[in-house]
């Protein structure tokens, strides 16, 4: 490898056959890296905790009745709390690998510079534990899962009669926090696998952490380094090259994260709920349960509070999986063309995480079934192929000019047909629909009498 990066060596960890030998000794198939760790699976003991949260839900169902004040339509505290359970107790990330992480998107980072006219927007490097994680992502996860559990708190309610509402009185309280705790509870389960599976912070594709702090989780990164053949230096790097990118995107593209989230909000919109499901619930639902753990567990399993799929779900989600996919062929291009000619691995770690994006892990698939998104893209491989041909054709400013607004992007059709999209940028169309832009604009303040412009993209 050319250039060797920062704090590295040529090869592999002379450490690392030891390590596999001896489970105790931190990583490998018996063990993680620093000797320590949790359990992954839920398990029985943590139902102490949501019995715990269950008597909170109906000694304050009286007082939110009586104060009119909602508790939220997820249980963000039990779900932080079966998210660090399943993740056990980890060892504070060492010194040198902190250093090795900054050095590494240090490095990557001025390898980018060549190949992007987008400049760089990490301002900070971290090695994250999956504990870091949760806390650092939280914030985010929180705008991702409000907007669908507040469409299914009000949806169910809403479809029941008014007479039947009436008669309810506390009892939508109960179920609406009952609802918040199945939420809570099983996103929990979902963030705490998810955060011993992600290798960096943008590793689903979406700004999880605070803007502008690169991070890379080296248990993960150790864990995927057990499976491959490239040294570990190649590997971090790769990864480091592949999270500094996405912050180009994120940080210099004022629109995307706002785009993102939309997509996701416009998918909660969509959603509605088999009243048949709530109905038989109500039916069979028996008090004396609540003291049962193996019945407690099979009722917040149900799934009377998932989404059901709608046609407007379908479109929402289709917008945001080609987005996504924009984002992932995008930083494939620019990764590809940065590390290409100095990591000859480089082709090959990409197509490993592309497959591994593509089927998807446990923990995602919980997600999904929480939330009702799959959040990762499914033509991955047609988007880098459309960003490298663009690069090829206009070169690597014009191709970066795409994202100057969200109508100038490729759509669906463009992935499947990357030459009609390529034929409209040599022919000139993307400064005529900036043009088109601005006009309206300017036709828009005129009207208004002469505004100021604040939201002039």
């Amino acid at each position: 490898m050319a250039d060797l990066p920062f704090g590295f060596s040529a090869g592999d960890d002379p450490e690392r056959d030891k390590r596999k030998k001896d489970p105790g000794s931190g990583s490998g198939p018996g063990g993680d890296p620093f000797g320590f760790g949790g359990g992954g699976d839920f398990d029985m003991s943590q139902l102490g905790q949501i019995f715990s949260k269950l008597g909170e839900m109906f000694s304050g169902a009286g007082s939110a009745m009586a104060t009119g004040k909602a508790s939220g339509p997820v249980n963000y505290d039990l779900a932080r709390q079966l998210a660090s359970n399943s993740i056990g107790f980890v060892a504070p990330v060492p010194e040198q690998t902190t250093k090795a992480v900054a050095d590494a998107v240090h490095l990557a980072e001025t390898w980018l510079d060549g190949v992007t006219a987008l400049p760089a927007g990490t301002t900070t490097a971290v090695a994250w534990t999956p504990s870091d994680w949760i806390d650092n992502t939280l914030d985010t996860w929180k705008r991702l899962c409000d907007p669908v559990a507040e469409q299914l708190s009000t949806v169910w309610a809403s479809a029941l009669p008014e007479e039947a509402q009436a008669m309810a009185g506390p009892l939508l309280s109960v179920m609406t926090q009952m609802g918040g705790m199945a939420f809570g509870s099983q996103l929990g389960q979902a963030l705490g696998k998810l955060s011993k599976e992600v290798l960096t912070s943008t590793d689903i594709g979406l700004p999880l952490g605070p803007k502008g702090v690169a991070a890379l989780l080296p248990d993960a990164v150790e864990e995927l380094a057990e499976g491959l053949e490239q040294p570990r230096s190649e590997i971090v790097t790769f990864l480091a090259a592949r999270e500094a990118a996405h912050h180009r995107l994120f940080s210099h593209v004022p629109w995307l994260s706002a785009q993102l989230l939309s997509a996701v909000e416009a998918f909660a919109k969509g959603t509605k709920i088999d009243m048949s499901g709530i109905e038989e619930f109500a039916r069979g639902f028996d008090p004396a349960s609540l003291t049962d753990p193996s019945a407690m567990e099979q009722l917040l399993n149900q799934g009377i509070f998932e989404p059901k799929a709608t046609p407007e779900q379908t479109a929402a989600l289709d917008r945001l999986e080609t987005l996504l996919a924009l984002i992932e062929g995008w930083v494939q291009t620019v990764v590809s063309a940065a590390l290409g000619d100095r990591i000859p691995g480089t082709s090959a770690l990409s197509e490993t995480l592309r497959r591994r994006r593509a089927t998807g892990g446990p923990a995602e698939q919980t997600f999904a079934t929480l939330v009702g998104l799959e959040l990762r893209p499914r033509k991955m491989r047609e988007a880098a192929v459309l960003w490298e041909r663009l690069t090829e054709a206009v070169g690597a400013d014009a191709r970066d000019g795409v994202w100057q607004h969200p109508d100038l992007l490729p759509d669906g059709s463009d992935l499947d047909d990357p030459a009609a999209f390529i034929d409209h940028v040599l022919g000139g169309d993307i400064s005529g629909i900036d043009s088109e832009i601005e006009q309206a604009l300017n036709q828009a303040r005129d009207t208004d009498g002469g505004g100021d412009g604040e939201n002039t993209p």
